[in-house]
């Protein structure tokens, strides 16, 4: 099981930028995704996940309407939108997936539900 997250990079406020996250040997669409990310000297904290088998997202108050979590599972590959950044989105981004283990269920978009962990993509936003 991998996760392989790329297109992290130094941007401009108002800019936009994708992530992506690639997984390999294991199939996206039986999982709770999310993206995370982690600023200089604070905790790890839920962006935004897609937690549950019917798609359920879920956002920080902080990227509403800006972020957007998708998946492509015929790439095997999710993704995460950040339109109009600021500063304070600078972090580095990790993506991660939980196991579903029955259709019913929904994963809390938090780091403690979360099992499989990509490398992690610096987004700096600076002018």
């Amino acid at each position: 099981v991998q996760l392989q997250a790329f297109g992290g990079g130094l941007v401009q406020p108002g800019s936009s930028l994708r992530l992506s996250c690639a997984a390999s040997g294991f199939t996206l669409a039986g999982y709770a995704i999310g993206w995370f990310r982690q600023a200089p000297g604070k905790e790890r904290e839920g962006v935004a996940c897609i937690s549950s088998r019917y798609g359920t997202t879920d956002y920080a108050d902080s990227v509403k309407g800006r972020f957007t979590i998708s998946r492509d599972t015929a790439k095997n590959t999710m993704y995460l939108q950040m339109n109009s950044l600021k500063p304070e989105d600078t972090a580095v981004y990790y993506c991660a997936a939980e196991f579903l283990h029955h259709p019913e269920t929904i994963v809390a978009c938090s780091r403690d539900e979360y099992d499989y962990w990509g490398q992690g993509t610096q987004v700096t936003v600076s002018s």
